[in-house]
């Protein structure tokens, strides 16, 4: 290029440099308009991201402030709570919502009371996951759960009725006869601990003590205790399963074998024959002494 411009302009060495800073000059100013409108762009962007940033980290603190206090305190949009007696094995969904709990909350435990769940004491209602310990301090002074025995008198009629919680006459059921209606005569079993323990006794073939009735779902120790005195076991009604001639199908709905113990029942049978005694079901090397206990009043060889 220098020497073509030297040709025909007859440029020499300083007027040629002269001439590249020129054209470098035009060239930043031809990008100045440019440069401006990248950078202040930019700019914009970063102010819009850091709003939405601050949006984001303001709605993630109404989240945590809702999973902390286990309520939707933390919203405007919530009903102002008001305090007030009531027993919690009466009151409606509207009634805990009035307390200030949401409506989900609410029917949690409405479902627990309508599937037979009681409430003897103010502390039970601690064991509800809806209840957080704050709410429960909250509550216990103005919880009352009334007697579980009441009578009421209609004004306009002379037949009396009794409420919801009536108590139950004191009986003895037999428990591997009863059926779900009759184990319902039981203090502190409603339908759906019935049901749990119909389903329950069948897999099992029956029951052979009294407490079998803690493997069933949901029984715990404290309903146990309220209702041992009220139930008998006849085990000479429990169904037996030849071990020998049991298949798989007919071994998995035994609550007591997992489904490796339950094949190595088989192919230990296949590889050695029949179980004669108790003691051969030892040589099982998966089967522990206290399954094989657990077992024995279940089986026959």
């Amino acid at each position: 290029m220098k020497t073509w411009l030297n040709k025909n302009f007859g440029f020499n060495k300083a007027e040629f440099n002269g001439l590249l800073v020129l054209i470098f000059l035009i060239v930043i100013l031809k990008s100045l308009p440019f440069l401006y409108d990248v950078f202040s762009k930019d700019a914009v962007d970063d102010v819009d991201v850091m709003s939405k940033i601050q949006k984001i980290e303001i709605a993630d603190r109404q989240r945590y402030d809702y999973k902390k206090n286990g309520t939707k305190a933390s919203f405007k949009e919530r009903k102002e709570s008001k305090l007030f007696y009531f027993d919690p094995n009466t009151i409606d969904v509207v009634g805990w919502q009035n307390l200030g709990l949401s409506q989900k909350q609410a029917q949690a435990i409405v479902n627990y009371t309508n599937k037979g769940g009681k409430f003897y004491k103010p502390e039970d209602l601690k064991k509800m996951y809806t209840i957080s310990p704050e709410m429960y301090n909250r509550f216990f002074p103005f919880i009352k759960i009334e007697p579980r025995t009441a009578v009421s008198t209609h004004p306009t009629a002379s037949v009396v009725t009794t409420s919801t919680f009536t108590k139950k006459s004191t009986i003895v059921v037999e428990i591997n006869s009863a059926d779900s209606s009759q184990l319902q005569q039981i203090r502190g079993i409603g339908p759906a601990f019935a049901r749990r323990i119909v389903r329950y006794r069948t897999r099992l073939g029956g029951f052979i003590k009294k407490e079998q009735l803690l493997e069933v779902y949901g029984l715990d120790s404290a309903k146990f205790e309220e209702i041992k005195a009220q139930v008998s076991v006849d085990a000479s009604t429990v169904k037996t399963i030849n071990i020998n001639v049991a298949d798989f199908e007919a071994l998995k709905r035994f609550p007591y074998l997992s489904y490796k113990q339950i094949n190595a029942i088989i192919q230990y049978r296949k590889q050695h024959g029949n179980f004669n005694m108790a003691d051969d079901l030892k040589k099982v090397a998966i089967l522990n002494q206290q399954v094989i206990d657990r077992m024995l009043p279940y089986i026959s060889f």
